[in-house]
């Protein structure tokens, strides 16, 4: 029998245990359990798993030492964009204790976040288009980059990044199919760590992504 991961949070659904705490017998094929099956989790949709396969080898890269990085020329960013960069610098640097520039990357982010141009038709599905680009290209090519230079960190924040763009997808989806409802009764909470959206009544005890407790999972005000 197979198991199913869930590639958001990393939760395991095994055919052969099954999951009694969701009223799922043990031997039940993961092709007979509904579509509406969300993750015990984090609230990921069924689709967001993923047969789990053995790898032999996980530090294999197809980059060769001498090939150059290859990174995106010629980017021209939003203010708004620029302010989520900025943002995830500050917090970076808050977590390497470097508070003085922690600060100065947070006062460039408020800065370029000032009066912001709010979207009144979003387009769901070329935001869609453009996490998916995310997830098959552009997070692939900077995991690589990362284990070419043996880069801890900065793989665990694409693991994470990666996780986390998954979960958006997963809602714009719902949102999308079932758009306002999906989001009519509910909260929506953002971890400040790794960027999980978790929508439902209560924010999680912990994030489902970094594992942080919920002290650092702020509610999102509607209209913000």
């Amino acid at each position: 029998m197979s198991k199913y991961v869930c590639t958001i949070c990393g939760f395991i659904y095994d055919e052969e245990l099954g999951y009694p705490e969701g009223n799922i017998l043990p031997n039940t094929l993961w092709s007979d359990i509904p579509s509406s099956f969300v993750c015990p989790l984090c609230g990921a949709s069924k689709e967001d798993f993923e047969e789990q396969v053995d790898i032999k080898d996980s530090t294999t890269t197809s980059i060769k030492s001498n090939d150059p990085i290859g990174l995106p020329e010629g980017l021209d960013y939003t203010a708004m964009q620029l302010s989520a960069i900025f943002s995830n610098l500050s917090k970076g640097c808050e977590k390497q204790y470097e508070s003085e520039m922690a600060n100065l990357y947070q006062q460039l982010s408020s800065y370029y976040g000032k009066n912001p141009n709010k979207e009144s038709n979003p387009n769901f599905e070329e935001l869609q288009t453009i996490l998916s680009d995310d997830i098959l290209t552009n997070f692939t090519m900077a995991n690589e980059i990362a284990k070419k230079y043996h880069d801890r960190g900065s793989l665990r924040a694409i693991k994470w990044s990666t996780q986390v763009t998954r979960m958006i997808n997963s809602h714009l989806k719902r949102i999308a199919l079932n758009s306002p409802e999906y989001l009519k009764d509910f909260n929506i909470y953002v971890c400040d760590i790794c960027g999980f959206i978790h929508i439902g009544k209560e924010k999680p005890g912990i994030c489902p992504v970094c594992k942080v407790p919920n002290i650092k999972i702020t509610q999102i005000k509607r209209g913000a």
